[in-house]
């Protein structure tokens, strides 16, 4: 392995490849083994493969550490990584925390850390970045920012300061829901409530809805109500309604009171069907337009990025009101076959008359008809025939997998040392 000093932010997303040139993944964190009174040793890193999975390299598999990349010999172990007892992530639990140095005690924030290569080829973190965590009290000054030895900070429990998750979150802000979700769920649950409190209230809702209720309780209850609401009001009305079905009656109904009213009338009215109904699965926002607009129009509500996909798959044509509860429904335009007319044509000359399901019909009806007529989403009607809601084939999907689908695997899971 080469000799040479690196900082474990720079290599975070850097790619992974094996001697040959190819590509294995990219790099998401390096494990440590913490000491009494030696330098942490690093056992390994964390790197994503595809298919997002997460597994665990040993260090000494590791082969060339660059800024650059990391390079790998072939022995690839693809189960799952999981942290063991007195392993600590570098990114996700080192880097952003404070700790008091040894000489003066003086608070300071740890900014990065530069792992290196002893001569006794073990890696170990050597030097950390650090910032002061209280800025002077001067009208120009700035916080004092320098790199020291590991060892010259106080590393007992009682030394650490406050906590920063600003780095962690940097590596963060790009990736999908999905994947989102699964970083978050693989923190400590210290860390983890630290970078909920630092995430933005979006993203928190993005990450909430694509976990097992278990999950989205629990961290729903590290948030004050006001902020609990917030991310409510940024949920899927139909992801916010599960949610909310499955807290305690009274704190479910002081959120919905402190949501914003627009955001609250869709949840409520998605709360009064049974969750396994066709009622308790749909989406009461789908895009709703008159016969008479035109292509252009539709295709304009079609590219807000805040539609998911499969609720931009077609718009639904009814009569006035255009809101849910509509007017009578009358059909459905696909997007594809919206590509295949001219701007200006009227919807009306497009209308594909599917037949929409009952707000009544149980989950099975509904995944029924999405399978026999290749569907990814189905217009849900009532009484009137005026359309309430869109049930989507994601949404039948997550009610008939398995509570913790998200998270099974099919292998072992290995740890990190």
């Amino acid at each position: 392995m080469s000799d040479n000093r690196v900082f474990v932010s720079r290599l975070a997303g850097r790619p992974v490849f094996d001697p040959y040139g190819d590509r294995i993944g990219k790099m998401r964190d390096v494990v440590v083994l913490e000491r009494w009174d030696e330098l942490p040793r690093v056992t390994g890193m964390v790197v994503e493969i595809p298919g997002r999975k997460r597994v665990f390299i040993p260090i000494a598999d590791i082969i060339s550490v660059t800024g650059g990349q990391v390079i790998s010999n072939e022995r690839i172990n693809i189960r799952r990584f999981k942290q063991r007892g007195g392993e600590y992530r570098v990114l996700a639990e080192i880097i952003g925390r404070s700790r008091k140095t040894v000489t003066d005690g003086e608070l300071m924030l740890i900014e990065d850390a530069a792992i290196e290569q002893t001569r006794q080829s073990e890696w170990v973190i050597a030097d950390v970045f650090v910032k002061q965590a209280k800025k002077p009290q001067t009208a120009f000054g700035r916080a004092k920012t320098k790199t020291i030895g590991w060892q010259e900070l106080q590393h007992n429990s009682d030394a650490a300061g406050s906590t920063s998750a600003e780095q962690l979150i940097k590596t963060m802000v790009d990736l999908k829901p999905s994947d989102l979700a699964e970083n978050l769920l693989e923190l400590p649950d210290t860390r983890r409530r630290e970078v909920v409190a630092a995430l933005s209230d979006s993203m928190v809702a993005d990450a909430l809805e694509e976990m097992n209720e278990e999950d989205q309780v629990q961290i729903l209850a590290w948030l004050d109500s006001d902020r609990a609401a917030d991310v409510l009001d940024h949920m899927e009305p139909d992801d916010a309604a599960d949610l909310i079905y499955a807290l305690p009656e009274r704190h479910g109904q002081e959120l919905l009171n402190l949501m914003e009213p627009a955001e609250a009338e869709d949840v409520r009215r998605l709360l009064a069907y049974e969750q396994d109904t066709a009622g308790g699965l749909m989406n009461p926002s789908p895009i709703v337009l008159s016969s008479e607009a035109s292509v252009a129009a539709a295709l304009a509500m079609i590219r807000n990025q805040e539609i998911p996909p499969a609720m931009a798959a077609a718009a639904y044509v009814t009569l006035p009101p255009y809101e849910t509860p509509t007017g009578e429904y009358q059909g459905i335009v696909h997007f594809q076959r919206m590509l295949r007319f001219p701007p200006h044509e009227r919807l009306s000359a497009l209308l594909e008359e599917i037949e929409p399901v009952h707000v009544a019909a149980s989950a099975a009806e509904v995944a029924r008809r999405l399978a026999t007529y290749d569907l990814v989403a189905v217009p849900i009607v009532d009484d009137n025939n005026s359309l309430v809601g869109v049930v989507t084939i994601d949404d039948v999907l997550d009610h008939l997998l398995p509570d913790d689908w998200r998270h099974a695997d099919d292998t072992p899971e290995n740890g990190g040392s």
